[in-house]
C-alpha cells in the first residue's frame, strides 16, 4: 500500500475489467448470435476479439483477489484475515448459487458455479494458506497452475472431479443439476499466486513498476514459446485455418477458459499486469474508479439488469423472445447478430451502472463518514 492508502492502479483495472465483463454479458443477451464466438468456422474477427479480450476479467478478478488479501492481513493480521476470508467466501458462493444464477435465468431451472463460486472457494482455501511460508504458499500455485493441464484427457463422471478440473453439468433430480462452469484447481492456484505477489505491491511505484513489467512480458513470452509449437498448456493445439493472417493470429489465441489453460493464464496475465503497469503512469478516470471500487455491487445488480432488459428489447423489436438455455438456442424471429446493437447496450449499461455505483458509494459514505481511508478490496469483486 503506499503510504496506507489504496492503490489506485488496482481499483482502475478491477474498474476496467468490470466495464469488459458486462460487454461479455451483453454479448450474450443482445448479440442474438446463432454461433459461438470463438468458432473460426463461424465467428468473424469483430465477434471472437469482443469475447476474447473479456477474458481479461477472471483472472484479473482472482489474482487481485489474492494481493488484496495479502495488503489486508498485513493491517488486521492473520487471524482476522482468515476469519474475514472464510465469511466472504461462504457469502460469495451463497450470492452464486441463489440471485447470481437466477439472474442468468430468471428463473431457476439448474444452479451455475460461476466466478463467485471460484472466488468464494479460493478465499476460503487462501483463508489456511494465509498461515503457510509464503514461498510455500507460491509452491502450491505452481503446484495447482502449472501441471494441471496434464488431466485434460482425464474424464471422471462425479461431480466431486467436475468441480475440481471439467467443466460439466450434474443432474441432480428432474431437470434440475447443476452446472459447473468453474473447476476450481487452477482457479485455487491463481488466487494463492495473487496473495504470494501481494508484497510486490507495498514496494516503491517505481521498483514494483520493473517488477510488474518485467513479469507481465515473461509471461507473454512463455505464452509465445510454448503456443507456437504447441508444446504445452493447452488442450487445443493450433493450426492455420488458411484464411489469412488475421484467422491465424484468432487461431493463435483461441486458448481454453473452461477450466483456464496454462497458456490462457499467461496470455491474460501478463497482459493483466501490463495494464497494471500502464495504470500508475496515467490519470485516473472517475468511472473506472467507482466500478473497481465497488465490483461486488456493480456483480450482482448487472447480470439482471442486462438480462431483463434484452428480453424487453427482443420483444418490442421482435416481437418473440430469445431462449439461450434449451438444447439448440432459440433467437427471436427476424433477428440478426448485431455488433452494434451489443456495443449501444454496452455503453448504456455503463452509463446506468456508473450511476447506481455512484449513488451506492455516497449512501456507503453517508453510513460512515467518520470512516478512515478504506482497506483495498480484498475480493475481485467485492
Amino acid at each position: 500500500m503506499d503510504g496506507g492508502k489504496r492503490i489506485v492502479s488496482i481499483d482502475m483495472l478491477r474498474g476496467l475489467v468490470v466495464a469488459l465483463m458486462a460487454l461479455d454479458h451483453v454479448r450474450d443477451f443482445y448479440g442474438f448470435a446463432p454461433f459461438i464466438a470463438e468458432d473460426l468456422a463461424a465467428t468473424t474477427p469483430g465477434w471472437f476479439w469482443t469475447r476474447w479480450i473479456t477474458h481479461l476479467c477472471a483472472p484479473v478478478f482472482v489474482f487481485l483477489a489474492g494481493s488484496s488479501a495479502f495488503l489486508r492481513g498485513q493491517k488486521t493480521g492473520l487471524p482476522d484475515l482468515s476469519r474475514y476470508l472464510v465469511t466472504r467466501g461462504l457469502l460469495l458462493i451463497a450470492l452464486e448459487v441463489t440471485w447470481i444464477s437466477f439472474s442468468w435465468q430468471l428463473n431457476y431451472q439448474f444452479t451455475i458455479l460461476q466466478v463467485l463460486w471460484a472466488l468464494g472457494a479460493g478465499m476460503i482455501v487462501l483463508a489456511a494458506l494465509a498461515w503457510l511460508p509464503r514461498w510455500a504458499i507460491a509452491l502450491v500455485a505452481a503446484a495447482l497452475i502449472l501441471p494441471h493441464n496434464l488431466l485434460d484427457q482425464v474424464h471422471v463422471a462425479s461431480p466431486l472431479w467436475f468441480a475440481w478440473h471439467e467443466q460439466n453439468f450434474q443432474p441432480v433430480a428432474g431437470g434440475y443439476g447443476v452446472m459447473f462452469m468453474y473447476p476450481l484447481m487452477p482457479w485455487l492456484g491463481l488466487i494463492a499466486a495473487g496473495y504470494a505477489f501481494g508484497p510486490v505491491f507495498q514496494l516503491a511505484p517505481e521498483r514494483r513498476q520493473r517488477i510488474l513489467w518485467g513479469t507481465g512480458l515473461v509471461l507473454l513470452a512463455a505464452f509465445v514459446i510454448l503456443r507456437l509449437p504447441n508444446v504445452y498448456g493447452d488442450p487445443d493445439p493450433w493450426t492455420s485455418p488458411g484464411r489469412g493472417t488475421m484467422f491465424d493470429l484468432m487461431a493463435f489465441m483461441k486458448v481454453q477458459k473452461y477450466p483456464p489453460s496454462l497458456l490462457y493464464l499467461c496470455a491474460t496475465g501478463g497482459i493483466g499486469l501490463l495494464l497494471l503497469a500502464a495504470f500508475e503512469r496515467v490519470r485516473s478516470f472517475e468511472p473506472l474508479l467507482t466500478f473497481g471500487r465497488h465490483p461486488l455491487f456493480f456483480y450482482v445488480i448487472h447480470i439482471a439488469l442486462i438480462h431483463a432488459s434484452s428480453r424487453v428489447y427482443a420483444q418490442l423489436r421482435y416481437g418473440d423472445l430469445p431462449n439461450f438455455f434449451q438444447a439448440v438456442p432459440h433467437m427471436p424471429n427476424g433477428s440478426e447478430p448485431s455488433l452494434t446493437v451489443v456495443y449501444v447496450a454496452w455503453a448504456v449499461v455503463l452509463l446506468v451502472m456508473f450511476a447506481l455505483c455512484r449513488a451506492w458509494a455516497q449512501w456507503l459514505l453517508k453510513r460512515r463518514p467518520a470512516s478512515p481511508q478504506p482497506r483495498q478490496s480484498t475480493s475481485g469483486v467485492s
